[in-house]
């Protein structure tokens, strides 16, 4: 099984998969509306702008297991983050990333590993994986790193490039 046949849904409830994304880079994040790493959607929304049209997506996922920081429903996720900060990445349901419950998507991109060699659960929202034009996970980014680190870019950069 590749992450490409993992099926999704959108935040509207449609069916979809990574699979959508093939031939693209991807960067997917687990997202909150009311976390103090919030801000970071404005980045988030900058580099979908800087790279969409070179074959590269932001997809945000709504995550509530972290301090209740995403309470919302699917229509109060849409509105906040198109009229805070004018989101247009595709964004799939709320989903739990961490525990019993955890989505197949994020038990197996809890496998990877992050720059400093730590696998397992997400720490915090806001957490990115880099995953490249083939399906495979390119870098793991902790919640703290900004996405529009000089570290983050190069890496988009060079998956377009190649």
């Amino acid at each position: 099984m590749t992450l490409y046949d993992i099926p999704l849904r959108t935040l509207n409830g449609e069916p979809t998969s990574l699979a959508d994304y093939e031939g693209k880079a991807v960067l997917l994040v687990n997202v909150a509306s009311k976390c103090g790493l919030t801000p970071q959607y404005a980045g988030l929304e900058r580099l979908q702008k800087q790279f969409g049209e070179q074959g590269f997506s932001v997809v945000g996922v709504p995550c509530n297991q972290f301090a209740g920081q995403e309470p919302g429903s699917a229509e109060e996720i849409e509105s906040f983050c198109s009229a805070t900060y004018g989101v247009t990445f595709p964004m799939l349901e709320k989903t739990d990333v961490n525990g019993a419950d955890r989505h197949p998507l994020f038990a197996e991109l809890t496998k990877v590993a992050d720059a400093e060699g730590e696998a397992g659960d997400i720490q915090w929202n806001f957490e990115k994986f880099l995953i490249g034009k083939d399906g495979q996970v390119v870098s793991r980014i902790r919640p703290r790193t900004e996405p529009e680190d000089p570290a983050v870019i190069a890496a988009i950069e060079a998956l377009l490039s190649a």
